[in-house]
């Protein structure tokens, strides 16, 4: 007891401790390692040659690290440097200082959709929670007095700043897990390797760094990237380490601290780096299928509907072939239920109610669903507009005539509201032929366009009206046939009935038949002859005057 407390009153208690803590530093060569160095992105060699240069010390660092030891080509590079992030952003045009919590700097190459971000933090201190500044509210309550602090942590123990910088050795100790805790210098192609990452990569372990259940209290997300890289990287044969899982469901309670926000963000990782599919599966076999978000809730519960599941093969392919992903699509999709069943809803006819119009209908649904499904997180700001504008997009495209359909198909969101179109033909719930209809107009030139609408404007119609067919035209049905002399209109000009019945009486006509009627035949005037001279002044003979014959 003598010597333990000379030795903690000299300061050599937490010798072997911290040695053991931080791990026995390894450098790996190539040989060893065997990291092809054309799977590197020739922008994070950039970003590391420039910090070499200017005199610190540079690495990729992260699951860059494991997945070129796997002999994968990495989608994200992440630089860890001895630079602060103001030294960083003083080295590149175009870099930007993000983040209180951890402070780290985006370079940035390319614009557009072809923009590239290298993200480059600052190595950090491995500091004792104890020896950190404890604040009693979170975030938001104590967003003023955390404004100074470099580390800080709540009551719980979970960290709320951490923006000491320290050695590599430290930085690698407080990281995650062991195979993300490596650091390459492409320039020597050396792995620095201080937790046996490279042996739990070949064992395909997931290890937590230290003790699980403290690394969880220090910062809960971990619960949810330790179910992401499960996830991830389960096809590989990866597993977790039986002490970095049993502390998962005792820890999820600990979510319920962490910002709204945060859990949003993190949610969408879950769902949006290519293995959506199998993060719903690993949180049903760890038991964490409820309780860590009420959103992924909704998620997991709906991953066996037909639509939901197809949109999350959808968004898992298109993560495959390198294609960019909206998270307001996969959410619209999943939330579809939702605003159909409140659409439905308002538009049911009531005796007592008067008919609400489809459009406003649906807008009411749409509110509905965000009030009971989303709140504040991100659904009133940009997510929230775009995944109104897939929703309310689904009705025009029941409409295929008039100018509408020409602007439809130019809005920004198009896509994305046909492809949500395009998912629900596929499970029946509009017919397969409407979604055929705007994929080929889509892609159509003008002039094709305007036949298809005309040929829907045609097909709209029905069959003709039916026309008023008068006498002489080629379809009258009398037309051809012998006109009955008893029904003959009298001419205009023509005798009087008297005259008529004697003139056009047929030879033995009995007293009393009515008299066959005979159209006169006139004569027609002598060239020269004057106005008042006629023929034989006969009855068919119209007078002078226009007016009726005499009787």
């Amino acid at each position: 007891m003598i010597k333990k407390f000379i030795d903690k009153l000299l300061g050599k208690t937490g010798g072997a401790r911290a040695g053991s803590r931080f791990g026995k530093r390894e450098d790996v060569p190539a040989s060893v390692h065997n990291i092809n160095p054309k799977l590197v992105d020739q922008r994070a060699l950039d970003v590391v040659h420039t910090l070499k240069q200017a005199g610190f010390e540079a690495y990729i660092v992260g699951g860059a690290v494991r997945d070129l030891l796997l002999g994968l080509r990495p989608k994200d590079f992440d630089v860890a440097t001895s630079a602060t992030p103001e030294q960083v952003k003083g080295l590149f045009r175009r870099a930007f200082i993000i983040g209180r919590r951890f402070r780290i700097v985006h370079v940035v190459y390319g614009r557009g959709r072809e923009h590239e971000v290298i993200e480059v933090s600052t190595f950090r201190a491995y500091l004792d929670s104890a020896d950190a500044e404890q604040v009693a509210g979170n975030e938001r309550t104590s967003k003023g007095e955390l404004s100074g602090m470099k580390h800080a942590v709540d009551a719980s123990g979970r960290v709320l700043r951490d923006n000491v910088w320290g050695p590599i050795e430290q930085d690698a100790a407080r990281r995650d897990f062991s195979v993300n805790a490596m650091y390459y210098d492409p320039e020597t192609q050396t792995v620095v390797d201080f937790h046996h990452g490279i042996r739990d990569a070949q064992k395909k372990t997931l290890r937590m760094i230290g003790d699980a259940a403290t690394r969880y209290r220090e910062d809960p997300v971990r619960i949810i990237r330790a179910v992401r890289f499960a996830a991830k990287l389960s096809p590989l044969g990866f597993k977790l380490d039986p002490k970095t899982r049993e502390p998962l469901i005792a820890s999820k309670s600990l979510l319920q601290d962490i910002p709204q926000s945060r859990l949003f963000d993190e949610m969408l990782k879950l769902l949006q780096t290519g293995h959506s599919l199998a993060s719903l599966q690993q949180l049903k076999a760890l038991g964490l299928n409820s309780g860590i978000y009420p959103l992924l809730d909704v998620v997991v519960q709906r991953a066996d509907d037909p639509f939901v599941q197809l949109a999350l093969q959808d968004t898992d392919r298109r993560v495959g072939e390198s294609k960019p992903v909206a998270p307001s699509f996969l959410l619209a999709c999943v939330l579809w239920a939702d605003v159909r069943r409140g659409w439905e809803r308002r538009l049911e006819s009531r005796p007592d109610r008067k008919p609400v119009p489809a459009f406003a209908a649906l807008q009411d649904a749409i509110d509905e669903a965000f009030d009971s499904r989303i709140g504040d997180v991100s659904g009133r700001g940009k997510l929230g507009a775009d995944m109104r504008e897939i929703w309310l997009m689904q009705p025009r495209f029941d409409k295929r005539t008039g100018s509408g359909v020409f602007t439809l198909v130019e809005q920004p969101r198009f896509r994305a509201g046909f492809d949500f179109l395009r998912l629900r033909a596929q499970v029946g719930e509009v017919d397969e032929e409407l979604a055929h209809w705007w994929e080929t107009f889509s892609t159509a030139s003008e002039d094709m366009r305007r036949d298809m609408v005309d040929a829907q404007r045609n097909a709209g119609k029905g069959a003709p009206k039916a026309r008023r067919v008068k006498r002489g035209d080629a379809d009258h049905p009398e037309t051809g046939v012998a006109e009955d002399p008893r029904f003959r209109p009298m001419d205009e000009g023509d005798g009087g009935e008297e005259d008529e019945a004697r003139d056009d009486a047929p030879a033995g006509a009995e007293p009393g038949d009515a008299p066959a009627k005979k159209r006169r035949r006139r004569r027609r005037k002598p060239a020269g002859a004057a106005r008042g001279e006629g023929g034989d002044g006969g009855e068919g003979s119209p007078p002078a005057s226009g007016g009726d014959g005499a009787v």
